[in-house]
């Protein structure tokens, strides 16, 4: 799901060095690059989010046995197949929600690589992943390194902490006044990954590691004051684990998506895959310093999201997709990012132990909020 972005497209890089067969392919609308991924991979279904790509995708291959569907019923049949063993979950946003559940319903494992799905509805997705005996595998690349840090772990009493590494960004060590005017050229230029604009923009605010922080609280049932944040410029150890004893474990390895995709497919086995290995004769000296919340407000937002709980953590990033898509645009500068953020957790009413209907009204109502 989502197989012509970033994630989608490395992700189909890995299940061909696999030897995976691939039974549906997912996109928005980029119909030429979906022509080509179905004409290679031949899978059962192919799925346009926008209805027009999908009646120009169902001309484009009417010459082969792949079915096309649209919108979100679409996504949902892709999600639901019979056949298929794991759901790669590369969509972004809100998206992504109702065929992430959909996929757990029948017992599927979901590997994860869209945040907003456990950001916004968190508790929600894990109960129904523990009711229908589904998994969650995540793909972030911090989230992978926490799972692998993990693995010998065997009771999460012994965890003291999760320790997630961030970037710090393009802007790192830039003050407000300097923040202000930055370009949108200036936000896409990350240091060491390669991403879509939404993802790169969220890394240079930090709300990319406040919803970092929240998916940890929900996938590994941590609480707030157990997680913490920090800056490690190379973005060679992709995330810790401290425990008790004061030991940590840590994942390091090249800046490669492909290795945490391989691992959330083949896990808990381990097999030689395309990922660029790490060569630790030649990689940089490790840093760390402290993330700085003043200056980069929306790691502190996600936080005290996340500390509200319920329909908090919708509000907070159904409000930032709009802020940040506002500033691509050219619409708003980048600090205005958090300010919509502040402004619509400020007027949208927190519900406590919410249902999928009280999620989905959230997002809307801080989308308004933002606009």
């Amino acid at each position: 799901m989502g197989s012509t972005g970033s994630i989608g497209r490395q992700s189909l890089e890995v299940i061909e060095a696999l030897g995976y067969r691939v039974t549906a392919l997912t996109a928005n609308r980029s119909v030429e690059l979906l022509e080509a991924q179905c004409r290679r991979f031949q899978p059962r279904l192919a799925v346009c989010m926008d209805a027009e790509a999908a009646k120009a995708l169902k001309i484009k291959i009417s010459d082969t046995p792949v079915k096309v569907f649209a919108g979100m019923e679409g996504l949902l049949e892709a999600a639901a197949a019979e056949e298929t063993d794991v759901v790669l979950t590369a969509v972004m946003g809100m998206v992504g929600l109702r065929p992430t559940l959909a996929a757990l319903e029948k017992g599927r494992r979901v590997a994860l690589a869209n945040k907003e799905t456990l950001v916004c509805a968190g508790e929600l997705v894990m109960d129904t992943a523990r009711r229908c005996r589904g998994e969650i595998v995540p793909v972030d690349s911090e989230h992978s390194a926490i799972f692998q840090s993990l693995q010998g772990c065997k009771d999460r009493r012994e965890v003291k902490r999760l320790i997630l590494t961030a970037s710090g960004g393009p802007f790192f060590g830039k003050k407000r006044g300097e923040l202000e005017t930055v370009t949108v050229k200036d936000a896409l230029m990350h240091p060491n990954w390669s991403m879509g604009a939404k993802i790169t923009v969220d890394s240079a605010t930090m709300m990319n590691k406040g919803l970092e922080v929240i998916e940890a609280m929900r996938l590994y049932e941590m609480p707030l004051e157990k997680i913490a944040v920090v800056i490690h410029r190379e973005s060679i150890i992709h995330s810790l684990v401290e425990y008790c004893d004061n030991a940590i474990l840590a994942q390091l390895g090249t800046a490669d998506m492909r290795v945490p995709i391989q691992y959330a497919l083949t896990w808990p086995d381990r097999v030689p895959g395309p990922a660029t290995p790490l060569d630790l004769l030649s990689c940089p000296s490790l840093t760390f310093a402290s993330p700085d919340e003043e200056n980069f407000p929306c790691l502190a937002l996600a936080k005290e999201a996340a500390q509200t709980g319920g329909t908090a953590t919708a509000i907070l990033n159904g409000a930032n997709e709009v802020a940040v898509a506002d500033f691509i645009a050219g619409k708003i500068g980048f600090m205005d990012i958090p300010r919509r953020v502040e402004r619509a957790l400020e007027k949208v009413k927190v519900i406590q132990a919410p249902s999928l209907d009280d999620i989905l009204s959230a997002d809307k109502a801080a989308r308004r909020a933002a606009s």
